[in-house]
């Protein structure tokens, strides 16, 4: 296999037009692994992944729309399709011509891959999915952020709350704190909330209010009926964004899900919070589904 290579930023041009920011770390020819990251997040999200995954796989992410690099939607606004497109013109760019690869999406992403399942861009390039810390429907209504009992009253404020326009501010010990309580499990590390924080604050707030408000109203049950490659989800236990029955849910009408990883602790950020068990969870997919190329199998096996 060729050694690793500088990142390399292909041309994904979405079907609006607009280019979405996608970055390619890793050797040519070794099997691909394909990151979305979540809402308020950027490509930054899954920088422990790459680094972990890079040296024998090539690693793709990506800005979603309005975040990082990539521009704001256009007049017909942010919608689940955005997402579909999006993924779709990251895929062709960088991904050859029926070229296979595992697909990995952290609450937005997952919900990325819900929203793209049926879509002939997705079907060409999917050899299996990872869906960490995501829900299909109903994510304001089982959200467990308000300690408050289940209801309207709370399903209103959490709506509310999510969807603030107040801008975020500088990262400071309070704003980590809120942070923390809303997204992350009570033993975090604290190098792992500040990179949380300085991520999630570097959202645009325009963007950040947009999606709230796509999420608020997402149902996208069908799409997980329409994910028929190999399925693997992977949840927090101390998750309040999308609590873990969201998980559950996912596995259980999954057509072919291969696994459900609880995590003891842990909350929605599962890839930051713990970097190695989501990492171990795609070597095993990639391991499992994804054919290596010819010439990257006999490199290998000459540096054995």
């Amino acid at each position: 296999m060729s050694g690793a290579r500088a990142v390399r930023e292909p041309t994904a041009v979405s079907a609006d037009g607009t280019r979405i920011h996608t970055e390619v770390h890793g050797p040519d020819g070794a099997p691909a692994v394909v990151l979305s990251h979540g809402w308020t997040c950027s490509a930054r999200f899954w920088d422990a992944q790459i680094g972990a995954l890079s040296a024998d796989h090539r690693v793709v992410v990506y800005d979603q729309r309005g975040h990082g690099r990539t521009p704001a939607a256009d007049l017909r606004g942010y919608t689940t399709d955005l997402l579909a497109d999006d993924l779709e013109a990251v895929l062709a760019a960088a991904l050859a011509p029926g070229e296979r690869a595992v697909l990995a999406g952290h609450s937005m992403g997952g919900m990325t891959m819900m929203a793209a399942a049926g879509r002939p861009g997705f079907r060409e390039h999917a050899a299996a999915v990872l869906l960490c810390s995501t829900g299909s429907s109903r994510l304001i209504a089982e959200s467990t952020v308000l300690p408050l009992r289940p209801g309207r009253l709370r399903t209103r404020l959490t709506g509310a709350v999510l969807g603030a326009r107040a801008p975020l501010g500088p990262v400071t010990p309070a704003s980590k704190r809120i942070l923390k309580y809303a997204t992350m499990g009570p033993g975090s590390a604290p190098d792992r909330v500040a990179a949380c924080a300085r991520i999630v604050h570097a959202c645009p707030r325009a963007a950040r209010v947009a999606w709230s408000r796509v999420l608020a109203g997402l149902d996208l049950d069908a799409g997980v009926r329409e994910l028929t490659v190999p399925t693997t989800v992977v949840a927090g236990t101390a998750d309040r964004l999308t609590p873990v029955a969201h998980a559950r849910a996912l596995a259980a009408a999954l057509p072919h899900c291969t696994g459900l990883t609880e995590l003891t602790g842990i909350g929605h950020m599962t890839p930051v919070e713990a970097p190695e068990a989501v990492g171990a969870l795609l070597r095993e997919l990639a391991a499992a589904h994804v054919p290596v190329e010819p010439a990257a199998r006999v490199d290998k096996e000459k540096a054995v």
